[in-house]
């Protein structure tokens, strides 16, 4: 097969397998919907390999796949295209090996589930438009893509649309990202302004050229590619949860746990890094939108790993641990170092995956059970489960030994990204910003990690009824009120996961283990194996040219050249992270209950996540049914309505009842009114004949 016949075949087939399950599952039947796309999702799986060793390692040169014509309207030209390079093709085998195994660990955790044809089809649904994204060779496709897997993260988000809080999860990421997808389009149509094309093969060598045209508004000249990279980037803050428009992913976690591992851990929430670094030719003579990008994903990577202190369902820790990664990637973007964003994105694709499977792992032996303060002493009953979550732990906080380069995924990638941030902030104060935030959110990754580790596989058992009982002092406070329950919904139980508090703990079967031990291996060495290609000295040849640097960025040769602090720094916070957990939840089991139960300030503020969905509630939500009101009943009602159709339906109505009062059916009446008449016709005529 040739290399654009392999890139045709792996983009259709996940399209290929959501059509087979979609629209045929009931009449084939479960086992036979699942075989066929997680067949047809390892096959896209392989060809990606391919594709990547062939034109990342390889001698296969960069390609674009034309299909078939899009839109042809004058300048505006577009053609469903598969572009193929070495960005691309790093996307692809994180999108295909994330999904893949995802189809596989679904054929245990879905067991249950009648939907399964749905669901199946759903996953693959979702995976095409995510490999169409990350294969766009125009701004067009690449917002079908975009659009694309909003709509399947809505139908996996709400797949359980009987449960009321799935739905209103559903709904909640669909419009929060319509607001960042409004601000993606408005920037594809200033690029269009500007560049008078939207493929990325005619417009990148136009950037250099056209770098100082400028766009006049409020009497102020703007730059016009700044402008385009921030609206731009507003999309991105959408797709990839950034601080504002974040509110949506905790809530997502109403979506079975094999969704939260595709859709939080590589494919979507990725999307926005993914793009930054695409369009990295603009970015880098956009110095505004840079430093705004730099900014927003510092203050997301310290917001999230804050939030992640309180929180005490196993699902939601792991999601705002995404949220703050993904901060990391972002102010790495703005720096400059968009290979390492990239390298960070690659590795935490695997920890994050494991991380979610593993806590799926944990839920399906608790009898889907979520909340972590009726976990503790399950190392022993879930010995496979317990190893790949302490791999996935030790790898995304970043655990290695500077010096001799050993350690695991997230040492490499993470910690390149905050001697980059180093490098930049000795001239950017943002990026001295983004240096300071990634340090101390560094400590805080390491804090609830473990605490998410300690609380659910050491200390006391509290998973027993009459333990759950005699432990219920302990518990850190009252039931969430926000406590996610999706997953219990596959069983019916209650949203308390009460039907399993008297029953033992067990591991999972064996289609959820594979993943977890193959994504275990990808936590463990792929820092290791790749770091000399994504940020070494390999990383020239690596790229090709597919990530774009000006000549006067050398952050990341400069970033090599830390002195030992900067160096040292990352494992002295994540070792006094892990300590203070260890001491708190280990050394003296209970104090963080007793420390939650006090109910302070600084406890409320974290645990009601900054209190933004209250700021949401009351502004926006509150404040657009109001205008919707005013409008509707003040303007619609009173003064539309009111002076026209209903204003002149009640004047007819007014005349037609007083005139009809006049035909009373009486003789006497009618008569009375012929003599009116006959008077009045008199008294005309009279007047008449003296004139």
């Amino acid at each position: 097969m040739t290399p654009q016949l392999i890139a045709t075949v792996l983009l259709f087939a996940p399209l290929l397998g959501a059509a087979i399950a979609g629209l045929s599952g009931r009449r084939i039947g479960n086992i036979a919907s699942q075989s066929i796309t997680t067949g047809l999702l390892f096959l896209a799986c392989a060809l990606s390999w391919t594709t990547f060793l062939g034109v990342a390692l390889g001698d296969v040169p960069d390609f674009t796949v034309k299909l078939l014509p899009f839109i042809n309207v004058g300048d505006f030209q577009s053609a469903w295209s598969i572009r193929i390079d070495t960005l691309s093709s790093v996307m692809l085998i994180v999108v295909t090996t994330v999904s893949a195994l995802v189809h596989l660990y679904s054929w245990g955790y879905m067991a249950e589930d009648d939907s399964r044809p749905r669901f199946f089809a759903y996953l693959s649904l979702f995976t095409f438009a995510m490999l169409m994204l990350v294969t766009a060779a125009d701004f067009m496709q690449l917002f079908f893509g975009w659009e694309g897997v909003g709509l399947a993260s809505y139908l996996l988000i709400g797949f359980w649309y009987k449960k009321p809080t799935a739905s209103a999860a559903a709904i909640k990421a669909f419009v929060v990202n319509r607001v960042g997808d409004f601000g993606f389009a408005l920037g594809i149509m200033t690029c269009f302004w500007m560049f008078k094309s939207i493929e990325f093969a005619e417009i990148f060598p136009q950037i250099a050229a056209r770098a100082g045209t400028t766009w006049s508004f409020v009497g102020r000249d703007w730059s016009a590619i700044d402008l385009a990279c921030v609206l731009l980037f507003i999309g991105a803050m959408g797709k990839s949860a950034q601080f504002f428009l974040h509110t949506w992913l905790p809530d997502a976690m109403e979506g079975p746990t094999p969704v939260s591992a595709l859709i939080h851990a590589a494919t979507m929430v990725t999307a926005g890094v993914y793009m930054v670094c695409l369009l990295s030719p603009m970015f880098e003579y956009a110095p505004m939108a840079r430093t705004i990008v730099t900014v927003i994903g510092a203050v997301t990577a310290l917001f999230a790993a804050t939030v992640g202190l309180a929180q005490n369902d196993i699902k939601r820790v792991i999601a705002y641990s995404t949220c703050s990664q993904l901060g990391y990637m972002f102010f790495a973007a703005g720096v400059g170092a968009y290979q390492a964003a990239m390298f960070h994105l690659f590795t935490h694709a695997f920890f994050k995956a494991l991380l979610f499977l593993g806590a799926g792992s944990v839920i399906h032996g608790m009898h889907h059970e979520q909340d972590m303060r009726k976990m503790g002493g399950l190392w022993r009953l879930l010995p496979v489960t317990y190893a790949v979550m302490l791999i996935g732990t030790l790898a995304i906080t970043g655990f290695g030994i500077p010096g001799v380069d050993l350690g695991f995924a997230g040492f490499y990638s993470k910690d390149t990204i905050i001697e980059a941030s180093w490098a930049a902030g000795r001239e950017n104060p943002a990026a001295q910003f983004a240096f300071v935030v990634s340090l101390f959110a560094a400590g805080l990754t390491a804090y609830y990690s473990w605490r998410l580790a300690f609380m659910t596989f050491h200390g006391k058992a509290k998973w027993g009824e009459a333990a759950a009982h005699a432990d219920h002092a302990h518990d850190d406070h009252a039931h969430d009120p926000d406590h996610a329950r999706g997953d219990a919904a596959v069983h019916g139980h209650d949203d308390h996961g009460h039907h399993g508090h008297d029953l033992k703990p067990h591991e999972s079967p064996l289609p959820m283990l594979v993943p977890l031990i193959l994504l275990s291996v990808g936590a463990l060495a792929a820092g290791w194996a790749f770091v000399e290609y994504f940020v070494g000295h390999h990383q020239g040849e690596f790229w090709h040219g597919s990530i774009f640097n000006a000549a006067t960025n050398h952050i990341l040769h400069e970033a090599h050249d830390a002195p030992a602090w900067v160096v040292w720094a990352p494992l002295a916070v994540s070792a006094t992270g892990l300590f203070i957990a260890w001491y708190v939840y280990v050394l003296n089991e209970g104090m963080g209950a007793r420390l939650a139960a006090r109910k302070g300030p600084l406890w409320r503020f974290l645990y009601n996540k900054w209190f933004f969905d209250e700021l949401y509630e009351a502004t926006f939500v509150r404040g657009a049914r109001l205008l919707g009101d005013l409008f509707w009943k003040g303007g619609d009602q009173k003064i539309i309505d009111g002076l026209g159709p209903d204003g002149v339906s009640a004047v007819s109505l007014a005349v037609g009842q007083g005139t009809g009062r006049l035909q009373t059916g009486y003789v006497y009446h009618y008569a009375f009114v012929m003599l009116l008449g006959i008077a009045g016709l008199l008294t005309f005529a009279l007047f008449q004949f003296r004139g």
